[in-house]
């Protein structure tokens, strides 16, 4: 079966081990009649244009092309550093807390890139391209590609990008699906104000 596929162009060549076609997009569509919700309405209760949410998941994907994208945070290494010798006796109270605001920088890190569900978080909460309800929307459009692409009712996006041989690649074309999906069997335009 030959379909034509959607992809946004990264800065780097890459090549996405996932290719959702337009029978996947075709199918996703068929999914949101089923739904006991309206897809393009978020907790607001209003209505998310198509073209809104698809800004929305285009900013995400620039915006981890910018910072990276990361499968799944690991939280595990901090449990081996332990937290340090804070409660000595010996230590002034201005020691103590030149103690702890150093352990709360080294907790928080540097490291700038982000899984699938942060950055489109990110962009929801601090960003001119989204805001919560195209957050809550773009999740549920990925939700759905991932259904029609898997073809099991209960897959989620988040869960299938944190896949041990997913690729940023894959995220990029998740992505790009979404924000081709949302244009085109979107709403048109947002009719609350």
């Amino acid at each position: 079966m030959h379909a034509s596929t959607t992809t946004l162009a990264p800065a780097a060549p890459v090549s996405a081990g996932v290719v959702f076609t337009d029978e996947t997009l075709r199918k996703a569509a068929a999914l949101t009649a089923d739904r006991h919700r309206p897809v393009w309405t978020g907790a607001s209760g209003e209505e998310s244009s198509g073209e809104a949410v698809a800004r929305h998941l285009e900013a995400t994907a620039a915006l981890l092309e910018r910072d990276g994208w990361i499968r799944t945070y690991d939280y595990s290494s901090d449990w081996t550093k332990g937290m340090g010798a804070v409660d000595e006796d010996s230590m002034t109270v201005k020691d103590m807390v030149k103690a702890l605001l150093r352990m709360a920088r080294d907790s928080v890190g540097n490291d700038s890139r982000r899984t699938l569900r942060t950055a489109l978080r990110h962009v929801g909460e601090g960003s001119p391209h989204g805001d919560t309800d195209t957050d809550t929307v773009a999740s549920e459009v990925l939700d759905l590609l991932i259904k029609a692409h898997t073809g099991f009712s209960g897959a989620r996006a988040f869960p299938w990008s944190e896949r041990l041989h997913r690729s940023h690649a894959d995220i990029t074309a998740l992505l790009a699906a979404g924000a081709h999906f949302a244009r085109t069997y979107g709403p048109a335009q947002t009719r609350c104000a």
